[in-house]
């Protein structure tokens, strides 16, 4: 379990690193602020996102399941108002590109460390 998490942070810290990268209007303050984004969003997807996506369950069945990228673009942005001025995103349309890109890193850096580790 704690290897799984570990691997997560290390995922998220890595999409995290390289979406800040790709868009102007994120802006991470370095590889310290970036590991602790990634823990504050690791805590707020196991808490805070269940309770979003069931409450908005119809919302999410009827968009079929693209509402989710809205609910982790908002858990990106409660990290955002967590850290302060060293993670900064400029706009909510930015958080929902930011989301769809750091889901797509995730997977697919997921299943490569996968591959590796097991």
């Amino acid at each position: 379990m704690l290897k799984n998490w570990l691997i997560s942070i290390v995922v998220n810290t890595i999409a995290l690193l390289a979406v800040n990268e790709l868009f102007q209007r994120i802006d991470i303050d370095g590889l310290s602020t970036a590991v602790i984004a990634s823990i504050i969003l690791g805590i707020l997807n196991a808490i805070v996102k269940p309770i979003l996506v069931v409450l908005t369950l119809p919302i999410t069945i009827l968009s079929l399941g693209l509402f989710l990228f809205v609910i982790n673009a908002i858990t990106l942005m409660i990290t955002q108002s967590v850290l302060g001025d060293s993670f900064i995103i400029n706009g909510f349309g930015t958080a929902i590109l930011a989301a769809i890109i750091i889901t797509i890193l995730n997977t697919i850096l997921q299943k490569i460390l996968k591959e590796v580790l097991d």
